[in-house]
Order: structure tokens, then C-alpha cells, then sequence
């Protein structure tokens, strides 16, 4: 019985000798020790880099200034994957010389697409937390997301220009085809660039920027400015409703900006009777003295109130003047108060407001003599 025990365990006993030697063997290879090296001192960098990191992210909490903060939360992920592309590239170049000259400049060429890749999207990162902190500190939305756009763009343009040379493309085949295809592109999409470049001259010209009040006297257009993009541009009507308006359309219509506007004016008319026409110089001069001293007035502006004409049914006097405040709302409290203290001083001078009458004059007619 022992004797069979013994037969069956020897096959085992051999497997587990030549395993053993194997990997002894295995482990015992310099190349074997040196890639492990390089994994592990890989890793280590690794770690040691998002400690460093974690730490400096703690020490720059205490600083008021934003841009260092963005410049950490967008390095964090590039600089983890550069040191484990940089740490696996070195080792596999180690493993290609034992092994395969041929496959070292693939190796390179792969790492090196890796780094492109990694520049671009650390760039294109830190554009996107500079435009996020430049707007959370007030920055104008109009400038800063139309540099944002072109620099991004810049960006992958050249990122995608040094990845084919590269790769063995000719940067000036492509760019020569790219000239030719150019033109047949511009004929057909011509709409398209000519959308293009309208948002590029609105993004130069700035005669909106988003948030403020426009409307076009050409067109049926009037509203709020909720985004400028490339070919179009969002507007938010005043009943709520969004339209789209194509950006090469700005170049062919008139287009008022009300949100820098100055001031606002007041011009209105106001008629009283003719029966009070003595008093109309007394009304005049108190009205004016009122928008003089009015808080919300702005006398630096033209300020007129003048009788103006003997009208059909009234004798009319103008005001014209021009309130502090481009408020929409605001500006509509501030006339309804000069309106009712207008009101309150032709009541105070025992005049009254005139509304549209009729005088029939009945001419008497003398009974003709009898017999």
C-alpha cells in the first residue's frame, strides 16, 4: 500500500520540482529583476506624487488666489498617467532589446503619441478650469468662453498635426490637400462658414454679449442673450421662448443693444382745460421744479417742460427728461410717481386734466314781427 502511495505521489513531487525550478529560474533572469524593478518603482513614484499632491491641495486651501487651484485639480490625472506611460514604456523598451530590436520604435512612437495625447488633454483641461474660474470671478462670458473656443481649438489642431508626422504622414500632403478640399468645402457650406465667421466678428465686434436686451427694428427679434455659439446665437424672448438666430444674419440687419443704454426718457404730453389757460405758466414752472429735484431724475440730461400747443380740445404742455436707472421695471415706478405728483399739482392750482369735449354755439334767432 505504501508502495502505491508512493508511486502515485512521485508524478506530483516531479511537477511540483520542475515548477520550482522554473520559477527560480525565472525569477533569477536580470530582465525579469529589472522590469520588476521599474513596475515597482513606478508605482512608488506613483504614490509618493498623489501624496505630494494631496498635501500641496491642503496648503493651497489657505490662498485666496483661484488660478493655483485650477492649475492642481488639472494636473493630478496627466502627471499619475505620465509617470505609469513613462515607468511601462521604459520596461517593455527593456523587454523589446532582449527580445526584438524591431519593436523599439513602435515603443517609441507609441509613448510619444501617449505624451501628445496627455499635453493635449492636460491643456485642454486647464483651459476649461481657467474659463470656469475667470467667470466665477466676474470675467465677461462673451470674451472669455470666445478665447476658451479658439485656444482649445488650437490646441487639438496641433496636437492632431504633430501625431500624424508621427506617424509618418507629410504635413504639408495634408495640409495641401486641406487647401484644395478648402475650396470645395467653402462652396459647399458656405452658409455654414458664413455662420462661422459671423460668430467670429460678433466674438471681435462685441455689439451683444450674453445676458443683454436686444431686438432688431428690421426683423421680429427681441429678446435675451442666452448663448453665442459658432454658427448660431440662443436669444430667450420675453414670453419665453427661445430662437435661433443664424450669426451671418448680424451682419445684414440693424440691431438696438437697450441693456447700454444710458438712461431712460420720459416724454409725455399732458393737456388741461381751456378754462385754465392763466394757470398754465404756474403748472409749468412747479412741474419743473418737481423733476429737478426729483431723486431719480438726472439732471445732467436734457430737463424741458413747455407749454407746447392750443390743441383741439386742451392746451398742452411737454415734459422730457431722462431717469438715473436703465431698469425696466425701475423705470416704470419712477415714471408712475412723476405722472401722479404731475396730477397732484394741477389739482393743487385748481386746474383740471382735459379730456375731449364739444362747445355748441346756439345762435338766438329774433321772432319776426307779426302782421
Amino acid at each position: 500500500m505504501a508502495a502505491v502511495c508512493q508511486g502515485a505521489l512521485r508524478p506530483k513531487m516531479n511537477t511540483l520540482q520542475s515548477f520550482l525550478s522554473f520559477f527560480g529560474a525565472w525569477i533569477s533572469d536580470p530582465l525579469v529583476i529589472n522590469v520588476f524593478g521599474i513596475v515597482l518603482a513606478t508605482a512608488v513614484v506613483s504614490y509618493l506624487a498623489r501624496r505630494l499632491l494631496a498635501g500641496l491641495a491642503d496648503r493651497l486651501k489657505t490662498t485666496e488666489s483661484p488660478w493655483d487651484d485650477a492649475l492642481l485639480a488639472t494636473v493630478r490625472t496627466p502627471l499619475k498617467l505620465l509617470i505609469w506611460i513613462m515607468g511601462l514604456s521604459l520596461a517593455a523598451e527593456m523587454i523589446a532589446e532582449a527580445q526584438s530590436q524591431g519593436q523599439l520604435e513602435i515603443i517609441s512612437n507609441i509613448r510619444y503619441l501617449a505624451f501628445i495625447g496627455l499635453v493635449t488633454y492636460f491643456l485642454s483641461r486647464l483651459i476649461k478650469e481657467l474659463e470656469t474660474t475667470y467667470l466665477a470671478a466676474g470675467g465677461d462670458e462673451t470674451t472669455v468662453t470666445a478665447i476658451a473656443k479658439l485656444v482649445r481649438i488650437s490646441v487639438f489642431i496641433t496636437a492632431a498635426l504633430m501625431a500624424m508626422q508621427t506617424l509618418g504622414l507629410s504635413i504639408s500632403g495634408v495640409l495641401t490637400f486641406g487647401g484644395i478640399g478648402g475650396i470645395a468645402v467653402g462652396f459647399a457650406a458656405k452658409d455654414l462658414l458664413a455662420n462661422f465667421f459671423g460668430g467670429l466678428v460678433i466674438y471681435m465686434d462685441r455689439p451683444f454679449k450674453v445676458g443683454d436686451w436686444i431686438r432688431s427694428p428690421d426683423r421680429e427679434i427681441e429678446g435675451t442673450v442666452i448663448n453665442i455659439g459658432w454658427r448660431l446665437t440662443e436669444i430667450r424672448t420675453f414670453d419665453q421662448r427661445p430662437l435661433y438666430i443664424p450669426n451671418s444674419m448680424f451682419s445684414t440687419i440693424s440691431l438696438e443693444n437697450p441693456s447700454r443704454m444710458l438712461n431712460r426718457r420720459i416724454f409725455e404730453t399732458i393737456g388741461i382745460r381751456y378754462s385754465d389757460v392763466e394757470k398754465m405758466r404756474d403748472i409749468v414752472s412747479d412741474v419743473k421744479d418737481m423733476l429737478v429735484a426729483h431723486p431719480e431724475i438726472d439732471t445732467e440730461r436734457t430737463l424741458m417742460v413747455n407749454f407746447n400747443s392750443f390743441n383741439a380740445s386742451s392746451i398742452d404742455f411737454f415734459i422730457y427728461t431722462f431717469t438715473k436707472t436703465t431698469v425696466w421695471v425701475e423705470f416704470h415706478e419712477i415714471k408712475q410717481d412723476i405722472l401722479l405728483k404731475i396730477s397732484d399739482i394741477i389739482a393743487r392750482h385748481g386746474a383740471e386734466v382735459a379730456f375731449p369735449t364739444s362747445t355748441i354755439h346756439i345762435e338766438s334767432i329774433e321772432p319776426e314781427p307779426q302782421g
